[in-house]
């Protein structure tokens, strides 16, 4: 985990390798430090995710930015539960006041490894 310039506590879900819906589960769950008793259905998604109580570090007082990266697999392996998932993210953020979501590279860690710059 790091900051942004404005202080806000920044979390990459890396979704490298996820192509269903339990794995975009397990991920969120995983990278996100979420409560056991997190449910892994859509709706206990979104409201964890606009839950300031549930996460992760000191980000209730500062703010979180989600920063998905290696997405584009499970876009296009389950287009219509990536959809889905991106109006979940979505009303989450509009419910959950300082979190920002954003797409970041949508392939995965281990491609953009090989790559220069």
């Amino acid at each position: 985990m790091t900051e942004d310039s404005a202080g806000r506590l920044v979390v990459t879900l890396d979704l490298g390798g996820v192509t269903d819906k339990a794995g975009l589960m397990d991920r969120c769950a995983r990278d996100l430090a979420l409560p056991d008793g997190s449910g892994r259905d859509w709706d206990a998604l979104a409201d964890s995710l606009a839950d300031p109580s549930v996460w992760p570090g000191d980000a209730a007082d500062r703010g979180l930015v989600l920063v998905l990266r290696g997405w584009r697999a499970y876009a296009e392996a389950r287009p219509d539960e990536w959809a889905v998932a991106e109006e979940v993210f979505a009303e989450a953020t509009d419910r959950g006041p300082g979190l920002f979501v954003t797409l970041g590279p949508g392939g995965s860690s281990e491609e953009a490894a090989g790559q220069p710059g």
